[in-house]
């Protein structure tokens, strides 16, 4: 197999998410799947094998989940691809959609949380504010929660009667609290940590009458999850000596949780008791899980995968769950460690090279999104394509990464860009070093904040970058702001420390439009006309001034802004991008 027709293979080839599961009628389960070509919703009855597919939608779909009972599957139908929507739902074995809260306005979703009696409560954001609603059969929407800072459902207990929501009041959307109210809106308890510090509810126990809430708290500079009983007051901290951050997830029947341990882009899985509070690792191949989920009988489903090895969908018990069906993707190469040595301390990265040539490679340094996110020993067909065009990838799990605590997260307050290109500057300079890669044929690339970070890095750091591919990327952080939804809205004051009238200099000093006259490098921009994550505006504004200057440029337009769910768009955008970077990479 050719390396186009390899790289090709691995983007069609059919993937799946892990299938969750109704609580109380466990056998009924709902995922997503590309066996069409786009994201759409499955549900798979587990009695007799049926599988069928829920949705139909040529942008795909994103969101959704199962009631626990199994009787109802929900999913978010934004309109357009442009992010914001109304919440329907089917029933499982199939029928007309019906909308669940047909008064509300169309939103941008932050999630739906489910109970076993009825009530549910829908998180959306607009106009300004985030909205917590309960929404009953039969009964209008009845607003729970209403604040221009971030908010969302944390969980729903099983009988309906409490309701967690997590919100921004005190530490904005990056160091959220959490507060449980009833279905009058009475508060039953609230925890805010301060200083710094977040504090998540991630869902009620799966029991009942049950009011326990699991939670993630940052008191040791790290996620950790912790039981708390609002109503009793009752708390528990869980406490792992391993490093890494964690999350966790109840298991069946409330009496333990699946710990999820990450540590440097590896993922490690642990059974803890309550009860007697022993803690039991759970084997599972070296790589990265992107989901467990307990099943009843204790075993454990999850989905695994590797920079090599493509995802599947396994069981502690050694079966495979589900197959997504189709031809397997081609495997791809493995990835290697590198720490180096930075201006605010130890930088993580992931060389992933090519099985043929020798080094000094031409090279991507593929900048990762968020910033609240890092790169992971995971299987990723951008990375495997660009691999097979010969280039070495780099990526960098530069100072705002999640993965490695909350002081290495939150070193970007008030000072986006400049902190994360020292990183990628200092990996740059030991790469070269160890003669991995070729000074003159370096790419600067990325997607949403990894795009941000390659316009950003052309403006100021022109010497360095033989071309730059950006992504939906932020060119104006003043103009971004203006045109974009809530939820970044939030974020952005969050990160920055207000909004562009109360930080105009934060804004300006970390936009790429700032420093447009100091491009030297030609540039790839990809960008989607109805984007309400990444505005077309301000990339206009951007791209206008690239042209007004003379500097080699290129764009690529496209309808939906979710096209990633889309397989031939990702792979139209893929190969324009490798073109892109053999054209400027190998005229030098």
């Amino acid at each position: 197999m050719k390396a186009e027709e390899r790289w090709q293979a691995r983007f069609r080839a059919s993937r799946m998410s892990l299938p969750s599961y109704a609580q109380l009628a466990p056998n009924r389960s709902i995922y997503l799947s590309n066996a069409t070509g786009t994201w759409e919703v499955y549900a798979w009855d587990r009695a007799n094998g049926a599988t069928r597919q829920v949705t139909d939608r040529p942008w795909g779909t994103a969101h959704a989940a199962i009631d626990p009972t199994g009787r109802w599957i929900y999913w978010f139908a934004d309109t357009g691809g442009d992010g914001e929507g109304t919440w329907l739902r089917q029933p499982f074995g199939g029928g007309p959609d019906e909308p669940v809260a047909p008064e509300l306005p169309p939103g941008q979703t932050a999630g739906i949380a489910l109970s076993s009696t009825g009530p549910a409560a829908i998180s959306l954001a607009g106009e300004g504010a985030f909205r917590v609603h309960l929404v009953r059969d039969g009964e209008p929407a009845r607003l729970l929660y209403e604040h221009p800072e971030a908010a969302w459902a944390g969980g729903i207990s099983m009988d309906g009667e409490l309701i967690a929501i997590n919100h921004g009041e005190y530490g904005g959307f990056r160091h959220p609290a959490l507060r449980v109210v009833r279905q009058s809106g009475a508060v039953v308890g609230e925890l805010h940590d301060g200083h710094g510090q977040g504090v998540v509810g991630l869902g009620f126990a799966p029991v009942p009458g049950d009011s326990r809430l699991l939670v993630l708290h940052e008191r040791r500079r790290r996620g950790e999850p912790l039981v708390w009983d609002p109503v009793s007051g009752a708390r528990r901290e869980i406490w792992l000596k391993d490093e890494g951050e964690m999350t966790a997830e109840w298991y069946h029947d409330g009496r333990a949780l699946l710990i999820h341990r990450g540590h440097r882009a590896r993922s490690h899985l642990y059974r803890y008791d309550l009860a007697g509070g022993g803690l039991t690792r759970i084997e599972t191949p070296h790589g990265v899980i992107e989901e467990a989920r307990p099943r009843p009988g204790g075993h454990v489903e999850y989905s695994w995968s590797s920079a090599s090895r493509p995802p599947v969908i396994r069981s502690t018990n050694g079966q495979v769950v589900l197959n997504a069906g189709g031809p397997a993707a081609p495997p791809s190469v493995p990835v290697e460690d590198l720490d180096v040595e930075g201006p605010g301390g130890r930088i993580h990265a992931l060389i992933s090279r090519p099985e043929n040539g020798g080094a000094p490679y031409p090279a991507v340094f593929l900048l990762h999104r968020g910033p609240a996110s890092h790169d992971r020993d995971a299987f990723s067909p951008e990375v495997a394509a660009w691999v097979d065009a010969g280039f070495a990838v780099v990526r960098v799990n530069y100072r705002g990464s999640t993965g490695y605590g909350t002081a290495w997260r939150d070193a970007l307050h008030g000072d986006v860009g400049q902190i994360e290109l020292s990183d990628v500057t200092a990996v740059r300079s030991a790469v070269i070093d160890a003669g991995i890669a070729d000074p003159d044929r370096l790419v600067l690339a990325g997607t949403a904040w990894g795009g941000y970070l390659t316009l950003l890095g052309l403006g100021t750091q022109p010497g360095l970058w033989a071309a730059g591919i950006a992504a939906v990327p932020i060119a104006c952080h003043r103009t971004s702001y203006e045109d974009e939804n809530e939820s970044l809205r939030a974020y952005h004051r969050a990160l920055l420390g207000g909004s562009p009238e109360e930080q105009p200099d934060r804004y300006a000093a970390g936009s790429p439009i700032t420093y447009v006259d100091q491009v030297k490098s030609p540039v790839l921009i990809l960008a989607a006309e109805n984007d309400t994550r990444c505005p077309p505006r301000q990339i206009r504004k951007y791209v206008a001034l690239l042209a007004e200057r003379g500097c080699e440029h290129e764009v690529y337009t496209y309808d939906a802004v979710q096209g990633n769910l889309v397989v031939a768009e990702r792979i139209a955008q893929t190969a324009l991008q490798l073109e892109f970077a053999r054209k400027h990479v190998n005229r030098r």
